[in-house]
């Protein structure tokens, strides 16, 4: 059984500093949860692991630790729409949140329409 190591005060205020510099502080409610995860794909079991939850609007982030500076990313809307940073794995923390918050709000955009995925030429 593998064990990875819990988050640790450091790791938290890093998240939460960096939400409330995104959002207006407090804005934002950062929960700890527990996460089942294939820490391999080849891997048929799945791992227990520490995790990052918040919402925004109708948006949900986790950040998973799979290893002591390990962390893997998504955010998602509903089942159907799930993201990821395209990096399997993160090993600094503070870049792994701003990643995927500006892959977040870049998707938003195009969600939204505010910027076509495509120009016409003229």
């Amino acid at each position: 059984m593998i064990n990875i190591p819990d988050i640790t005060d450091s790791e938290q205020w890093t998240v939460q500093s960096t939400l409330d510099e995104r959002w207006a502080k407090d804005a934002v409610r950062l929960e700890l949860v527990d996460v089942e995860a294939r820490l391999d794909p080849s891997d048929r079991e799945l791992t227990a692991c520490p995790a990052f939850y918040w919402e925004n609007n109708d948006c949900h982030f986790v950040i998973i630790k799979v290893a002591e500076r390990r962390y893997r990313t998504q955010f998602f809307y509903g089942n159907r729409e799930q993201y990821g940073t395209g990096k399997r794995e993160h090993d600094d923390l503070a870049e792994c949140v701003v990643s995927l918050l500006r892959l977040q709000a870049d998707h938003e955009s195009t969600r939204s329409g505010a910027f076509p995925e495509s120009i016409p030429a003229k």
